[in-house]
């Protein structure tokens, strides 16, 4: 929130456009539409791109209201493949997961549903009435499709992060801990405040 905060106050200021982005979300959870308050969707636009210049058409993501789990898979990839990513924008789980790749994702994984656990689940509710009302499932880009970008930009703020963040950068490379897989890119900038980072 912090970063679209800066993008929206930049594009106020400084007159930066975005006629010219395609933005490509990450995740969606399964089983809401777009129209729901607690879509990525709805989050994305009511939070960023309804105060940009961003053509709607041009934002793209998951659609959580899909039946067909298979071919909503295969139509994202199929989307990400006709557009490579210039910059992939990540957040940091406390468990080690990015975008929702949770522990134990294949690092060859491309678009698919996964089941959420229970710590995302909590983490999560905080943006709902009750736990209760949070999805158990998501629609996530794979960490194959991540790993595509040209260049990837991760955040992580708070105590909660430094674990994370520590096996992220230092440990060892493993589908325990998703993001760690950011160790094999070639370009990859972490931001992380002091307490986040308090563990390297």
């Amino acid at each position: 929130m912090g970063l679209y905060k800066e993008l929206i106050a930049d594009h106020k200021k400084n007159g930066t456009s975005y006629k010219h982005i395609r933005a490509v979300n990450l995740d969606e959870y399964k089983g809401l539409p777009a129209t729901h308050e607690q879509s990525y969707a709805y989050f994305m636009r009511k939070n960023l791109f309804e105060h940009l210049d961003i053509g709607i058409e041009n934002t793209y993501i998951e659609n959580g209201a899909a039946t067909d789990e298979e071919a909503e898979c295969e139509r994202y990839d199929k989307l990400l493949k006709s557009m490579r990513q210039d910059v992939q924008l990540l957040g940091l789980g406390e468990n080690g997961h990015i975008a929702f790749n949770e522990p134990n994702t294949p690092f060859d994984s491309t678009t698919h549903v996964v089941n959420l656990t229970s710590s995302t689940i909590k983490a999560n509710s905080r943006l709902f009435k009750d736990i209760s009302e949070v999805p158990k499932q998501a629609f996530t880009m794979g960490l194959k499709s991540i790993m595509q970008a040209n260049k990837i930009l991760i955040l992580a703020s708070g105590a909660n992060k430094a674990e994370a963040v520590y096996k992220t950068v230092k440990g060892e490379e493993t589908e325990v801990v998703p993001a760690s897989i950011l160790q094999r890119h070639n370009d990859c900038t972490l931001i992380a405040d002091r307490e986040a980072a308090k563990l390297l």
